[in-house]
């Protein structure tokens, strides 16, 4: 196996164990994030009935002007604080957070604090 491989296995290791654990419901439900190497996204989603509450991300109409670059800490605050404006306004306001097998730090870190400053309770 290639370092790359290994890698990848074992973040799908992590992301595994995590979603053993973590569930979302319609009170609660379960604020997913996906990092890319450009890009941050994050989800609502209840998983008791397998949709999606909803969804931002950088590449979102609300945050195109605001955004120099969108694979940093500082974007990453401005999805968390939008995504907690929107949850607020779908009358949710807590969560449960999945990292996705991400390890806690940077922009994944940044996010989650954003959402807590705006009001979703973790």
């Amino acid at each position: 196996m290639s370092s790359r491989e290994v890698k990848i296995s074992n973040h799908l290791r992590r992301k595994k164990r995590i979603r053993q654990k973590v569930f979302g419901t319609a009170a609660r439900p379960r604020l997913t994030v996906y990092r890319s190497l450009q890009h941050i996204y994050a989800q609502l989603v209840d998983d008791a009935h397998g949709t999606t509450i909803l969804g931002v991300s950088t590449r979102a109409k609300e945050l195109k002007g605001k955004l120099k670059n969108a694979d940093t800490i500082e974007a990453a605050k401005q999805v968390g604080a939008l995504v907690a404006h929107k949850a607020r306004e779908k009358n949710v306001t807590a969560v449960v957070f999945d990292r996705n097998g991400y390890i806690y730090h940077g922009r994944l870190k940044a996010l989650a604090e954003a959402a807590r400053e705006n009001g979703l309770k973790f």
